[in-house]
């Protein structure tokens, strides 16, 4: 994981740049994570390792799919991305490059993505009631995913980039367990 992240951190920077200069941020965001789902789909990622597969043609279809998903905004330049990824058998990467641009993206439009995971549904008004106290401590946009963890048991957990408040009660739980073997 590490390995992929730091070999896509590069070319991240350099997607960001094009479509931060073509001011196409959001179009090449979402032809990043449309390239990212058609090399994990697992045919695709049979073809890209198989000895023998036509580059171009997988180049081609890449970016067809990922252009078509983007409405065709990023131009040519997505094209020479894709090219140059499987030139240096990087395909691999692009979940990792979806994921550095977004963060780069997000930097520029002072903006934070945080992933609230909870073991139990949480309703839109405690939703805002939390974007609005992350916005006053980030001080930044924020943009609030939700996601339903039952393992969790109760409780939930906030992760922002490199941050993560934990309040569940597995994690209490484990905390205890730990405290208990020593």
């Amino acid at each position: 994981m590490a390995e992929a992240v730091a070999i896509a951190r590069p070319y991240a920077q350099a997607a960001f740049e094009t479509a931060h200069a073509a001011e196409q941020l959001a179009q090449w965001s979402d032809a990043l994570h449309a390239a990212a789902l058609v090399v994990a789909d697992s045919q695709v990622a049979a073809l890209i390792s198989a000895p023998g597969s036509n580059a171009d043609q997988l180049v081609t279809l890449i970016s067809e799919i990922a252009l078509q998903q983007s409405g065709g905004a990023s131009g040519p330049e997505f094209g020479n991305l894709i090219r140059l990824l499987a030139e240096n058998k990087r395909l691999h990467a692009l979940p990792e490059i979806a994921a550095g641009f977004d963060v780069l993206k997000a930097d520029t439009e002072n903006r934070v993505q945080v992933t609230l995971t909870a073991a139990s549904p949480v309703d839109e008004e405690q939703q805002a009631r939390i974007m609005d106290a992350l916005k006053k401590r980030f001080g930044r946009d924020v943009s609030l995913t939700f996601e339903l963890d039952k393992s969790l048991i109760g409780g939930a957990r906030l992760s922002a980039d490199d941050l993560v408040i934990d309040g569940s009660i597995r994690s209490g739980l484990d905390k205890l367990a730990s405290a208990l073997s020593n």
